[in-house]
């Protein structure tokens, strides 16, 4: 599969997590937030939390689901950015990370929400 078609499966994916997360209240403050090497998918908030959101899109379950693709290095790398957005935007809420898996590719695609799926590692 070429990179171009990898990254329209994946612009494709966030775009129905995006819709997700609005149909349940979130604001979508950024899309593909990018700090040095590193990537936040996409940052939503609620009244509580900064939500920092880990899209995985896949066409099919064939090679295990797409949640299953983040890694503890993966997640590290999500961490470090998401301590470098807090800081540059000065947000004083706490912060939430979670993965949205998306299979399929058109309008009945699965969506998996995985609220709290890791944590800041101390």
């Amino acid at each position: 599969m070429s990179l171009e078609s990898t990254n329209s499966i994946g612009k494709a994916g966030e775009s129905h997590a995006c819709t997700h997360l609005e149909k349940l209240g979130f604001k979508i403050r950024d899309r593909n937030w990018r700090h040095i090497h590193d990537e936040l998918d996409i940052i939503a908030e609620n009244e509580t939390f900064i939500i920092f959101v880990e899209v995985k899109t896949r066409k099919n379950n064939n090679y295990g689901n797409p949640e299953a693709f983040v890694t503890r290095k993966k997640q590290a790398f999500i961490i470090r950015a998401a301590n470098e957005y807090l800081i540059r935007k000065k947000l004083d809420k706490e912060a939430r990370f979670d993965i949205v898996a998306v299979t399929g590719l058109d309008e009945n695609c699965e969506i998996v929400h995985i609220p709290n799926a890791f944590y800041p590692i101390v």
